[in-house]
């Protein structure tokens, strides 16, 4: 049994000293031992069922770059020594893709050059020519399903994110050939060295320390990318619902859902409209 419900200390004085998480599994572990009383008439009534555990505080509001603070963050993953982070980055910002959805995606979901009759990065050939698109259907949480149904959609890559991504592959590859790690039927695009997902808690760090390295004020986490790009597509005069479409939002009847046997019709029109602001930066790049 937790020390604290052996001290009769109360659930509230715990509050600014624990997590509301842990607060509620101390009230958990007291209402299953009252109901153990309760089955020997021991108590006649559970007043922990009574109560609720505190409310923790708001989360931290997120926020968008803006877009000179997303030139210095491409800017400084380019120079970075980890390819994956460059790779992972573009991914996100551009596409709108949760950083839940990006860590878990495969190979076989990533289609760099689905040209008809050739052997795509995907693994496959495909029967006709496509334009390059990462399948979204994947997540890390229970059971490995997206957010929601309406999340599961099939969206169209940018020419540099395209360029990123192919160039990381390789170098994926070598280096992990190199350090004698599993290179050969590679199934996670941003798979850790023995080719599993990677945690959230290390994206989130090397994220962190590349956004300070560019000089970028402020506190940002990888799931902020996602709040970039909706940003971004909104100043660019796209509509909620072709928003609501590239990001899988759930309120909107327009929102594709994509089977995972059937490929819809991909959404081109997000890679377009950011490929026009950031043509140059990328250009320069070259």
């Amino acid at each position: 049994m937790d020390h604290h419900i052996l001290t009769g200390q109360p659930l509230a004085s715990l509050k600014t000293k624990v997590s509301t998480s842990y607060l509620g599994r101390i009230l958990g572990t007291l209402r299953r031992v009252i109901r153990f009383a309760q089955r020997r008439n021991k108590v006649a009534r559970n007043v922990a069922e009574l109560v609720e555990a505190p409310l923790g505080k708001d989360g931290r509001p997120s926020k968008a770059m803006t877009l000179e603070q997303g030139r210095a963050l491409v800017r400084g993953c380019r120079q970075s020594r980890e390819p994956w982070l460059h790779a992972y980055v573009a991914l996100s910002m551009f596409t709108g893709v949760r950083t839940e959805e990006a860590r878990p995606l495969k190979r076989e979901h990533t289609h760099l050059n689905p040209v008809k009759g050739e052997r795509c990065t995907c693994g496959r050939v495909h029967k006709e020519d496509l334009p390059p698109h990462v399948e979204v259907w994947r997540s890390v949480r229970k059971k490995g399903d997206t957010k929601n149904e309406k999340s599961r959609r099939t969206i169209a890559l940018p020419s540099y994110v395209v360029t990123i991504l192919l160039d990381y592959s390789a170098k994926q590859v070598e280096s992990r050939k190199r350090n004698g790690h599993k290179h050969e039927g590679i199934v996670y695009v941003f798979g850790t060295r023995n080719d599993t997902v990677k945690d959230a808690r290390n994206v989130r760090r090397f994220f962190q320390a590349i956004v300070k390295e560019a000089k970028i004020e402020g506190q940002w986490a990888p799931r902020e990318l996602r709040h970039t790009f909706v940003s971004w597509m909104s100043d660019q005069g796209a509509s909620d619902q072709l928003i609501a479409d590239l990001v899988g939002h759930k309120k909107t009847s327009t929102t594709r859902t994509v089977y995972r046997h059937q490929l819809r019709p991909v959404i081109t029109t997000g890679a377009n409209l950011l490929d026009e602001v950031f043509e140059e930066e990328f250009r320069e790049a070259e």
